[in-house]
């Protein structure tokens, strides 16, 4: 059973039953096309027996799972060649709800944004010899949407449980279940997203479409 299986079972009734974005649904359409006649083939043909079998094309959506596997496989295996031999942190970084339509109208300006604030966030508070004084490895990776399909904009990190001393000379290990204070990494990432916000809104680098 397939995410696409699904989709052509129960697609048309979900949709029936549920709002959905233009975008949503173009990806629904598109799993529920990928790999059958929908988006045509060719027929690849034995030259031995003259057996032959169908092979239609992807539709090449990037949540499509079916079509993405081979890529996320490919990036898995070059990140695991970066992999440090030390413990890890997981640090998510969430935009709050009261952005989301600015984000769905300013999508790359806002991600990018996301990504600079969240590593600038790790990287001065790791620099700092109260709580590392080090430099960290950073692994993010962009997130948009939850499992029911509701935008969600938030970046996963993965973190190296310490780093490269500034002379290069040493690693300066955390302890293994800690890595900064929750309540000062919130903040700190909160202000510096903040003013980045603000420096596009007074620069009129922000659009604003709808209500």
């Amino acid at each position: 059973m397939e995410v696409a299986d699904i989709f052509r079972a129960q697609g048309e009734a979900y949709r029936g039953n549920h709002a959905l974005s233009s975008e949503q649904l173009k990806v629904m359409r598109a799993i529920e096309a990928c790999r059958t006649p929908v988006l045509g083939g060719h027929l690849d043909v034995c030259t031995a027996c003259g057996h032959s079998t169908p092979a239609y094309n992807s539709c090449r959506n990037r949540h499509c799972p079916k079509c993405q596997c081979l890529k996320q496989a490919r990036w898995i295996s070059e990140r695991m060649e970066r992999v440090l031999p030390t413990h890890y942190f997981h640090v998510v970084f969430t935009l709050p709800a009261q952005l989301r339509a600015l984000v769905l109208n300013n999508r790359e300006r806002l991600f990018d944004m996301l990504f600079a604030s969240a590593s600038s966030t790790l990287l001065e508070l790791a620099k700092t010899p109260k709580w590392l004084g080090a430099q960290l490895g950073i692994t993010a990776v962009l997130h948009t949407w939850t499992r029911e399909l509701l935008f969600h904009p938030h970046a996963h990190c993965i973190v190296t449980g310490g780093g490269l001393s500034f002379d290069q000379k040493r690693w300066v290990a955390t302890e293994p279940a800690f890595l900064f204070p929750a309540k000062v990494l919130s903040r700190l990432f909160r202000g510096v997203f903040l003013d980045a916000l603000n420096t596009a809104y007074q620069t009129g680098g922000l659009q604003f479409r709808g209500g």
